[in-house]
Parts: C-alpha cells; structure tokens; sequence
C-alpha cells in the first residue's frame, strides 16, 4: 500500500507543478471591443429547445456589436415548439437579422447537430466570422464583441469558452464544478492555448471561427461524424492555425439537471465515446481514477503508518487543486474533500457508458442514436 499511495502523491505533485497550471481555473475572456467590427454570422443549431430557445434568440438579437450580424437558427426536425417560438422573432429587429432554416433529413455518416451547422454555415454568405452556439445559451450584450476583440488580439483562427454552467439544483451544486475541473484535467487550457503544442479543445457551448480557417479544414465535413464535435474541431483547426479557450462570464448555460441521473445521462451519453469505444482505454481510466482519486483517500482513512500519512498529503494535494474551480462557482471550500467521492459518480457514469454500448444502446441523444459513431 506503500508503493500506491506514493504513486498517487507524486502523481497530485506533477499535476500540480507541471500540467499546464490547469487548477488555475484560467484564462478569462475579459469584456472588450474590437479595432476591426468584422460581418458575422451567428448559428444555433436547435431540436427540441422550446423551453429555453426564446431566451437565447433575444440575447442575440440584443448584441452592443458595431459591424454587421446575421443569426441563423437551424431547426433540426424539433417535435416541440422550437420553430414556432422562433419565428415570432423572425425578421429584422435593430439591424439583426433572424433567419429560420428547417433542417433537411440527416445524410448517412453526419451527427444530427453538425449536420444542423452545415446547413446553416451555407447561408451565411460572406460572413467572415462565424459563431456556433448551442440553444441553451445566454449571452451578454457584449459577449459577440467580446469575442471578436479575443479573435482579433491574437489573430486567432478559433476562440471558445467555457461558458457559466447552471449550478442551482443540489446535484448541479455537487457535480457541475468537477465537471469543468475534469475538462481542464484532460485538456489544460494553457496547452490548448500553446501553438508549440498538439492539445487541442473548445466548449460547444460558443465557438467563433474565421471563414478561412473552416474553409483551409475541408469545411464542418471535416468533422461530420464527430460525437465530441467541439474537440474534434479544435483539433482540425489547430493544425494549421492558432486557437485560444478560457472562461467566461458573459455567456451562460440555463440548461438545467435536476437530478443526479440528468447528470449520470449527460456524462454517460459521450464518456465511452471519448474513450473510442476502447476497452484498454477503459481498463486503463479505471486504474489511473482509481490510483488518483480512490486510493489517497482510502488509505488516510484505512491503512496505518505510512500510508496513511501519504494518502493525507495526497488527498490534502487533490483538495488543494480543486478549490479554485469550487470558488469560481462560489462553492464552500468545504465540498474540496469531497472530489474523491465525486470522482467516483464520474468513473461509475463512464464505465455505465460502456455497459450502454455493448449492451447495443450506443449514444442517445435528442431521440437519436448513433451506435459506433466517431469522436
């Protein structure tokens, strides 16, 4: 027990001094306005989102931003009232432009949200910017300045954010945070930002893109089978430009999870996908989350001598990392023990991931499955 516990310490020691600082919980989109106010085109892709849809399209119809804007939202085969709300807004309002596009039946090989964004990156015209957004997002006045004055600092082909995640329920209260720390775990968004490196990652919630840097890829082609579609585009565009990913506050998620199952489907949903529907990565997550996170904990509490002193300095290593992601969502420094235990529901809600898919399930979402599809 010797030997795992200090594994495990010198693991939380080179997280913390040499993985791309990801605890920080940084960089942060800072509000600004661009030299240059470049055309943009806006593109929601939406099925089923009449709850939410109405807030989203009056946020983007209310944008402080100079140049010209176009948004379009694509209405992919919505059982709901999602077009219906829309187009009461459709039309022009304070120079925006709305327009509703019904989607066309999904071609073989496409996932449905990117299939969604093809269609509407067509009708953008000339746009040179374009913003793909989700239908749960909120944003600010100024959040499409903003982006474009991130864009324009760095000449950057792609800027994404993490956008504020909804934390109300008591299970959003307990899972969200580690959520967004998991995700800076496995991409650090200094690495991400870094052109000497190959991370690559954006949130889908908002991704702004050059026109030229989705054309120098092939287009959303490039990536039209992609379940984990933000990743896999971040990762086509890096290899020829430069991106850039942090935190925002001027966009938010009011896309809400109840309870912990809501969670339990939205990790389960793309966890094994992530994996590449490999078992040896699966094996192999297993070992390094149960190494990571299970085992400092277990021996502090279990195991006498030295082990126990180790598991305490490991899992004082864990709560330290994860504080400034509970205090960027105003969280009790108090819940940072607690990542262990967290971590567990994450590794249970992966491995029932896979169980989905051999069990023939594949990935459900929105009434759609796609069994074996790509990341």
């Amino acid at each position: 027990m010797t030997t795992l516990t200090g594994l495990a310490l010198l693991i939380w020691l080179y997280l913390l001094l040499a993985h791309g600082r990801f605890w920080q919980s940084g960089p942060h989109l800072v509000p600004a306005r661009p030299v240059q106010s470049p055309s943009v085109a806006i593109i929601v892709p939406a099925r089923d989102e009449a709850p939410v849809i109405g807030a989203t399209l009056r946020s983007l119809l209310a944008q402080d931003y100079a140049g010209p804007l176009r948004i379009i939202l694509v209405d992919d085969g919505s059982t709901d009232r999602t077009a219906a709300i829309a187009r009461t807004m459709e039309g022009s309002e304070r120079g925006r432009s709305l327009t509703i596009l019904d989607g066309q039946p999904r071609p073989a090989g496409w996932s449905g949200k990117l299939w969604a964004i093809a269609q509407g990156v067509a009708e953008t015209g000339d746009a040179e910017l374009i913003l793909l957004t989700d239908a749960d997002i909120v944003h600010d006045r100024q959040h499409v300045a903003t982006l474009v004055a991130q864009a324009e600092l760095g000449d950057f082909d792609l800027v994404s954010e993490m956008v504020t995640l909804n934390c109300q329920s008591w299970a959003e209260r307990a899972l969200v945070p580690a959520f967004v720390f998991f995700f800076q775990l496995l991409y650090p968004f200094a690495w991400v930002n870094d052109p000497l490196r190959a991370t690559a990652a954006a949130a889908g919630g908002t991704i702004l893109l050059r026109r030229r840097a989705l054309t120098r890829i092939g287009g959303v082609d490039a990536v039209r089978g992609a379940l984990i579609d933000d990743v896999a585009l971040a990762a086509a565009v890096k290899r020829g430009g430069r991106i850039w990913l942090g935190h925002s506050t001027q966009a938010r998620s009011v896309r809400p999870y109840p309870g912990l199952v809501d969670i339990w489907r939205m990790v389960a949903r793309t966890a094994y996908v992530q994996l590449h529907f490999s078992p040896i990565l699966l094996a192999a997550t297993i070992l390094a989350m149960g190494l990571t996170f299970l085992v400092p904990p277990y021996a502090a509490l279990c195991v006498p001598g030295l082990p126990r002193w180790l598991g305490w300095l490991a899992w004082g290593a864990m709560a330290a990392a994860y504080h400034p992601t509970l205090h960027r969502f105003q969280r009790s420094p108090f819940w940072a023990p607690a990542l262990p235990a967290v971590a567990a529901f994450y590794l249970a809600a992966t491995i029932g991931s896979a169980v989905n898919h051999y069990a023939g399930h594949g990935v459900t979402w929105k009434g759609r499955a796609y069994q074996g599809a790509g990341t």
